[in-house]
């Protein structure tokens, strides 16, 4: 192809039921270490439902299901410790869920407000989301579209204070979602 297939077109959106499509769907997270540098780590592998209509995006619904076992960070003994019960405590919570409760739109951008769970707590956040592409994946032949989204927690609000303030409270998030068609 000359081109990629995908483009931050709306009229390209058709309504309808679709669901994450995992492989190219990740939530990155970034937090302080010890005042020196920033940190960063990815979660992987997320599953969700988004039902969109164009004609009345304010409607929207979206829920992803975030396998907190999939994190990952460039360093294996962190990544276990992360796991562990000291943070995330993966054996007993293995699932974040992110549900919305209201979609507001404008034009390309919305704020997206919800709950996320994590470690069983459940706490409202709100996304801040950009349209960024739509077409026909090349591969699968489905109708897809894409968003990215942001937002900032503080992690003690979920119960992981371990390590704070050595360890930075707040936590930057950063989405990048792929949605496709589902039949």
């Amino acid at each position: 192809p000359k081109e990629a297939p995908g483009k931050a077109e709306a009229s390209r959106v058709t309504a309808g039921t679709y669901a994450v499509e995992s492989t190219h769907t990740l939530i990155g997270w970034t937090i302080n270490h010890f005042g020196f540098n920033d940190y960063f780590g990815v979660f992987g592998s997320p599953t969700g439902t988004l039902k969109f209509n164009p004609a009345h995006p304010d409607a929207s619904t979206v829920s992803i299901d975030i396998p907190v076992g999939e994190l990952f960070t460039a360093n294996a003994k962190l990544t276990d410790h992360l796991k562990s019960a000291d943070f995330f405590d993966v054996t007993r919570f293995s699932t974040a869920r992110f549900v919305s409760t209201s979609v507001t739109v404008d034009g390309t951008s919305a704020k997206i407000a919800g709950t996320l769970t994590l470690k069983g707590i459940t706490k409202p956040i709100t996304l801040d989301a950009k349209f960024t592409g739509a077409g026909t994946n090349p591969f699968s032949k489905r109708e897809t579209i894409g968003f990215s989204a942001t937002t900032a927690i503080k992690r003690s609000d979920w119960g992981m204070g371990t390590g704070i303030p050595l360890v930075g409270d707040d936590v930057a998030l950063k989405i990048s979602v792929a949605f496709e068609k589902a039949g």
